[in-house]
């Protein structure tokens, strides 16, 4: 019997995100505040002293650390940095915090 692998439906888990955005980024990154369109942080994965060179944009969920070049595109990609997660298993951590299926 052969066993059909599923695909993760990384564009929908981003879009159930991007909804709620202001809500799971505040949770990830609880030192930082809401400034505009972007929410502005500390960079919890290293020793960054204040707020400003870390930004996530919550209408299109791009974020960035204009330190040190680490960037991504969505809140999936987030995840998977701010946990050392992989791109399959913060996109299943995200589904399921957004109570989506992670699958196609």
């Amino acid at each position: 019997m052969r066993t059909v692998a599923r695909r993760i439906a990384f564009q929908r888990i981003a879009a159930a995100a991007l909804a709620r955005s202001d809500e799971i980024v505040g949770r990830w990154l609880t030192d930082g505040r809401r400034e505009g369109s972007e929410w502005v942080a500390r960079n919890p994965t290293r020793s960054d002293h204040r707020p400003g060179s870390f930004k996530v944009n919550l209408r299109t969920g791009r974020w960035g650390d204009f330190s040190t070049g680490d960037k991504g595109g969505d809140l999936v990609a987030l995840a998977a940095f701010l946990f050392s997660l992989d791109m399959g298993d913060a996109a299943r951590s995200v589904a399921d915090m957004c109570g989506v299926d992670a699958y196609e």
